[in-house]
């Protein structure tokens, strides 16, 4: 009688279909009506927007409120507890010219901040569907190294050869956004995006750096490198005519304004920091290189194909026309996106391999986790349940000792509703052998 129930128990299990489970972002996406919604409100991407979608963020833009009072909270120091007695210690005229120049720098460097978070780095839209062989867009051949298994969809190599500047430049496929990323493109996994010319993610500004931003990065840090110094030298001006003015040594006149002493400290290690990084992207510009790229592909010992000389490279990153985005975050989403947007949410389709599959925090910059990976693990459970039951040289009731996890495991229970419809035939064999055993 109890194996009878067994059998029953099994039997529902395999022929009834369940509902597929969603996370909370993805049923947002699934349950809402198409045509209602704009854009940003079924973006597939990890980032945040505000004002109704006139504003993009990276996932992790509370790092914004850090930096900002890491500029800010200096500047008041100095402005209330330095430059007044600066003042006093030079003409009127030019005293006061001291103290409005360090908020203005201030403000002027916090907007430079805010234009670079708030901007689209230069997304790259998504495709709908894989390419088709031969009419993805490029005209170009398939790499001489692919090899014959594939981690995209049949028909689809990883990776194709294209020409830039006369020099062979590998296009890799990826498998989130469905495309083939353009040359100097590359997948953030903290943003889940495809970036133009992708120089790295920024935890200090929250944002990925990209074609469409990193003027404005540059600028906020060399900006920042001044500010710095500037804070830094008037500073010591400071202590200077202290030490004039009261006939004493160093440590006297740092006891007499220990903010200044402070500020010392405080804008002399920020400004190796800022100033280290100005230089590294001032040759990163005269050289035509990313972030990425000078870390991934070494381009000091082998030939650069970006590089069009020094004068070249500087007029491409500061004089060139900015592109608009490819994106309007605002416009509303035909019925048929937003059904494609709800599948490709599926489990069945392939996640990029840029993710990491481990669980992630956002807010300290982790990266996001990957389905596929509990799909897999989930797989595994079930091939080695099934392997007891073809195993000739077990014994009978060790096929029925798992009832109580087949019962009560709800990722067994989600992965039979998933494939439900293809093995059901085979579950009802199964469920007919074991019938078989029994009588």
């Amino acid at each position: 009688m109890r194996k009878n129930d067994m059998v029953r128990t099994q039997e529902r299990m395999y022929t009834t279909a369940l509902p597929p489970q969603h996370s909370d972002s993805d049923s947002r996406i699934i349950d809402t009506p198409g045509p209602s919604l704009h854009l940003y409100q079924v973006w597939k991407g990890n980032n945040r927007f505000c004002f109704n979608g006139r504003i993009i963020l990276g996932p992790d833009s509370r790092s914004l409120f850090l930096t900002v009072s890491l500029i800010v909270v200096p500047v008041i120091l100095f402005c209330a507890f330095v430059s007044q007695r600066l003042v006093e210690q030079f003409p009127r005229h030019i005293g006061n010219l001291i103290v409005v120049l360090c908020p203005l720098f201030a403000v002027f460097v916090v907007i430079l901040l805010l234009i670079t978070s708030a901007r689209d780095p230069g997304i790259i839209p998504r495709s709908l569907h894989p390419p088709e062989p031969e009419d993805d867009g490029y005209v170009s051949s398939i790499s001489s190294d692919w090899p014959g298994s594939q981690n995209g969809p049949p028909g689809v190599p990883p990776t194709k050869d294209t020409m830039v500047n006369g020099v062979i430049v590998k296009i890799k496929y990826c498998q989130t956004c469905m495309l083939y990323r353009p040359p100097r493109c590359s997948h953030c996994s903290i943003c889940n995006n495809c970036v133009e010319r992708f120089d790295h993610h920024c935890p200090w500004v929250g944002q990925c750096i990209g074609k469409r931003n990193y003027r404005f990065f540059f600028m906020f840090v060399s900006s920042t490198t001044m500010l710095c110094l500037y804070v830094f030298a008037f500073c010591w001006v400071n202590i200077m005519k202290i030490m004039d003015a009261y006939h004493c040594n160093l440590w006297r006149a740092l006891s007499r304004s220990p903010v200044s002493g402070f500020l010392i400290l405080y804008t002399f290690g920020a400004a190796w920091f800022v100033g280290g990084l100005t230089g590294f992207h001032l040759y990163l510009i005269f050289t035509n290189q990313t972030t990425y790229e000078n870390f991934r592909y070494r381009y000091n010992v082998k030939m650069n194909p970006y590089n069009r000389g020094c004068f070249r490279n500087v007029g491409e990153v500061f004089f060139s026309k900015i592109p608009r985005s490819k994106h309007n975050f605002r416009e509303m989403v035909k019925g048929d996106s937003s059904s494609v947007y709800a599948s490709s949410m599926s489990l069945r389709h392939p996640m990029s391999p840029e993710i990491p599959k481990t669980s992630s925090d956002i807010e300290t910059g982790k990266r996001q986790a990957v389905a596929a990976e509990d799909l897999e693990d989930i797989q595994s459970q079930i091939d080695s349940v099934g392997g007891l039951e073809r195993c000739g040289t077990q014994p009978r009731h060790t096929n029925w000792d798992h009832k109580t996890n087949w019962e009560s495991s709800p990722d067994i229970q989600m992965l039979a509703a998933e494939f439900g419809m293809e093995h059901g035939s085979t579950g009802r064999q199964k469920i007919e052998g074991a019938n078989d055993l029994k009588t």
